[in-house]
C-alpha cells in the first residue's frame, strides 16, 4: 500500500487520478455486505412473499445496476468498461442474516474495488427497502473488499 492519498494533489486539493499511462489489464474485485433481519422479515425474504416482490432478486438487479453506475455516484471514480457483474445473495437461516457478495470484472486501466463495494452496498440498501414495512430495525454491516486482482498492486485477499 502507498503512503499517501492518491486523490489529493500536493496542495491537498481533490483530483481524479490520471490513469492514461497505465496498461489495460484484466482486473477484478469481490466485496460483501451483510443484512441482519427480524425473524418475520427473514421468513418473507426466503419465501419471496414480500409486498414488493422477490426481495433477493430485486436486490441482485439493483446491485448489478449499481456497479455500472459507480462513477456517477462516487465523484473521483473513473467510468470503466465492466465486463462482468455477479451478485450472490446467501441467506443464513441460523443468524437471520443475508450475505450479499458482489464480483466485478473489467479489462481497464484501474481497479474495480469501488464498483464491487457499490454493488454490495446498493444490494443491501435495496433489501432493506424491500422489507422495511415489516422490519424497521434491519441492520447493514460488514461492507468490505474481500479480494481484488490485476494491476500494479497485485492480488489482495482479506
Amino acid at each position: 500500500m502507498g503512503d499517501r492519498l492518491t486523490h489529493l494533489d500536493d496542495a491537498g486539493h481533490a483530483r481524479m487520478v490520471g490513469v492514461g499511462d497505465k496498461p489495460e489489464t484484466a482486473r477484478g474485485a469481490v466485496a460483501e455486505a451483510w443484512v441482519q433481519l427480524s425473524d418475520k422479515a427473514f421468513a418473507l425474504v426466503m419465501t419471496g412473499g414480500g409486498k414488493k416482490g422477490d426481495a433477493l432478486q430485486i436486490a441482485r438487479i439493483a446491485g448489478i445496476s449499481a456497479a455500472k453506475r459507480t462513477s456517477d455516484l462516487i465523484p473521483l471514480c473513473h467510468p470503466l468498461r465492466i465486463s462482468k457483474v455477479e451478485l450472490q445473495a446467501e441467506p443464513d437461516e441460523e443468524t437471520r442474516r443475508v450475505r450479499l457478495v458482489a464480483r466485478v470484472e473489467a479489462v481497464d486501466r484501474t481497479g474495480v474495488e469501488m464498483e464491487a463495494l457499490t454493488s454490495a452496498s446498493v444490494a443491501a440498501l435495496t433489501l432493506v427497502d424491500m422489507i422495511k414495512a415489516v422490519d424497521r430495525a434491519a441492520v447493514i454491516d460488514g461492507l468490505r473488499v474481500l479480494e481484488k486482482w490485476g494491476g500494479r498492486s497485485g492480488h489482495f485477499r482479506a
